[in-house]
């Protein structure tokens, strides 16, 4: 029997984004209060490409990058909104014209001819880059910081518990630290929404505010969840590696193990989305979800109202497919007379 399908998403700058199988919809809410939805085919995934590599343990790495290149994607979107809204709002201001004009201009210059290119570009050189500053603060930095105490800790067990505890240290801190600013709470706000929609969709209700209500903003598939199991995995995994005297040959061997780590993350958050009742999963991810009380906040009406809109949009989408795809295969087998 096929696995259910399973939907999730992410926050963006005053929205959220939705993923199902096959579509995916960014619903934000603009300065004027309108709701803009945007639909689009889940296509040329790594994974899409080549489905080969959908197995166990195999796809972790890969189903990551797929959803960082969407959710960049889909923050960029977000992005473009928020900013012609500012425009606008710039625009009412006489001294400001020029500018507005100015940039208008730039942005009218940029809709020409290989405009989506440049975009898949910018797109791939941000994930990446993003990728990289995340392996470099939260594995390649404790790591090289733990190493300055290798001369008065000679075990490697316990050198490798240390670096356990500067990661999340570093983690955490970055967490609590980021969620003090404005503009990052109201996404931790739209996260809650998502969070939500998402639980009330997976219970079999409705989507009406009087359900969605109901439920809370943690779930066990969070990304928040999945970077700390990372972490905990990480840490597991060196144990094994031993720690070489020089650090040139131990953060590589560390980074080539990276993609394991990922699978074995990816799966175990992957099993625990399809067995939230259990007892043992949930007492496991505990810290998890415990951040997520950070970085997951009580969302307001409106912004569960936009939450709501982006998976009725993905919803809508895949069931109009599935429909025309029976309609077809009806087709095809009505004999010819």
């Amino acid at each position: 029997m096929a696995d259910k399908p399973q939907y999730g998403g992410q926050a963006v700058i005053e929205g959220v984004m939705m993923r199902g199988p096959k579509y995916y919809a960014v619903a934000c809410r603009r300065a004027n209060n309108e709701i803009v939805v945007r639909q689009e085919p889940v296509e040329s995934t790594i994974l899409g490409k080549f489905k080969w590599l959908n197995k166990p343990f195999l796809r972790g790495t890969l189903a990551l990058i797929d959803a960082m290149a969407l959710g960049m994607k889909a923050l960029m979107f977000s992005a473009n909104l928020a900013m012609e809204d500012i425009e606008a709002a710039e625009a009412a201001k006489p001294q400001s014209e020029k500018k507005v004009k100015k940039a208008r201009a730039a942005k009218a210059t940029a809709t020409d001819g290989g405009t989506q290119k440049i975009n898949d570009i910018a797109i791939w050189g941000t994930m990446m880059l993003a990728l990289a500053i995340g392996i470099g603060i939260f594995f390649v930095l404790p790591h090289l910081l733990t190493g300055l105490l290798q001369k008065n800790i000679a075990n490697p067990l316990v050198l490798n518990a240390v670096e356990g505890v500067v990661k999340f240290a570093i983690f955490i801190g970055y967490i609590l630290g980021i969620s003090r600013m404005k503009d990052i709470r109201r996404v931790f706000e739209y996260h809650g929404a998502e969070h939500r929609v998402i639980n009330t969709y997976e219970a079999g209700l409705e989507l009406t505010a009087e359900n969605i209500a109901k439920y809370g903003t943690i779930h066990q598939r969070c990304g928040t969840s999945f970077i700390l199991i990372v972490l905990v995995i990480s840490i597991i995994v060196h144990m094994f590696l031993g720690w070489d005297p020089a650090w040139y040959m131990r953060v590589p061997i560390r980074l080539a193990f990276l993609p394991i780590i990922a699978g074995l993350a990816y799966e175990t958050i992957r099993f625990a989305g399809k067995h939230k009742d259990s007892k043992i999963l949930t007492a496991l991810l505990s810290p998890g979800l415990m951040l997520q009380r950070v970085t997951t906040q009580p969302p307001s009406d409106d912004q569960i109202e936009v939450a709501t809109a982006a998976l009725q949009a993905v919803l809508e989408k895949e069931r109009e497919v599935e429909q025309a795809s029976q309609a077809g295969a009806v087709l095809d087998e009505t004999p010819i007379s």
